[in-house]
Order: C-alpha cells, then structure tokens, then sequence
C-alpha cells in the first residue's frame, strides 16, 4: 500500500472519529441517568443497566477522543510517518472498535448473523430507552464502517509484508 494511501486511509478514520466522538459527546452532554429513567422506567435493575450503559459509552468516547487525537497529530505534521499510521490504525482496530463491540458491561453486543436474518445488528442484553437504542445504532453504522476499512487494511499490509519477506529471501 502507498503513503497516500495510507494517509487517505488515515484522514477517512479521522473523519469517521470526528462524527464519533460528536455523536458521544452531543448524546452524553444533554443526557443523563434522571432523563434516561423518565423515558424507560424500570426500576432498580433497569437503573443499574443504565448505568453500566453509560460508563460503556464514557469508555468509548475516551477511547475515541484518544485515536482522533493521535490520527489527526499525524496528519498534521510535515512528514508523514507511515510506520506510526500503521501502528496507530492497528491500534485503533484493538481499542475503539472493540470498545464498541465488545463493551466492558456487556449492555448490548453485536448480531453477527443480522445481514442473514434481516434483525438490527446490535442485540440489547436489557431495555434501553429509544434515544440510546438510536445513538447505538447509529454508532453501529460506523463502527462497522472503521472495521471493515481497518480489516482490508491490515490483511493488505499483512501481504505486503509477506511478499516483502519473500522477495528478500530469495534475493
């Protein structure tokens, strides 16, 4: 893969995080625990499940605020290190992305078979309101997104490294 490519790559996952890391911001900002049980009232365990939910989503934005900064300082400067791009896009794969799928108190996880059963791909392990059902959906979309762009980038980068090492040796 060239350096622009790597670069274009990159600024994509900046982007991505930037709507990220807005949507978290924008939904957590102007909401908390009180509004969430005024729109789905539960009780005390549907309390507790509100509150795992939104330390999950605290970690994420974390996590996020995170590799935006550090994408977007790569970007920035004058000479553009593919050696930190691509650690940092590996990074980015076994941090904000599994943070998303795979949060710390499992309040929902991901349908791997939704694009075979036509049902929502994340599964809620509890009943969350209808505004954070909707934000993890959305998410949902772009998390996806940064997977699939960050898995065809780490398989080619694992060919090139390959056919690399098969060219020297036989040389």
């Amino acid at each position: 893969m060239s350096v622009e490519q790597t670069k274009d790559r990159c600024r994509l996952i900046r982007d991505k995080l930037r709507n990220v890391n807005q949507l978290l911001e924008d939904y957590l900002n102007h909401t908390h625990l009180g509004i969430l049980l005024d729109e789905e009232p539960g009780g005390e365990e549907q309390e507790m499940y509100l509150k795992e939910f939104l330390s999950d989503l605290r970690h994420l934005s974390v996590s996020c605020e995170l590799r935006y900064e550090k994408v977007s300082l790569l970007l920035r400067r004058a000479h553009f290190n593919e050696e930190s791009a691509e650690r940092i896009l590996k990074e980015m794969v076994h941090t904000s992305i599994h943070h998303f799928f795979y949060p710390k108190n499992e309040v929902y996880e991901e349908d791997s078979r939704c694009s075979y059963t036509n049902r929502d791909p994340i599964q809620f392990r509890g009943n969350p309101p209808s505004s954070l059902k909707r934000l993890v959906i959305r998410l949902s979309a772009i998390f996806v997104e940064l997977r699939e762009e960050l898995e065809c980038y780490e398989q080619d980068t694992h060919t090139r490294i390959q056919w690399q090492g098969a060219r020297l040796s036989t040389s």
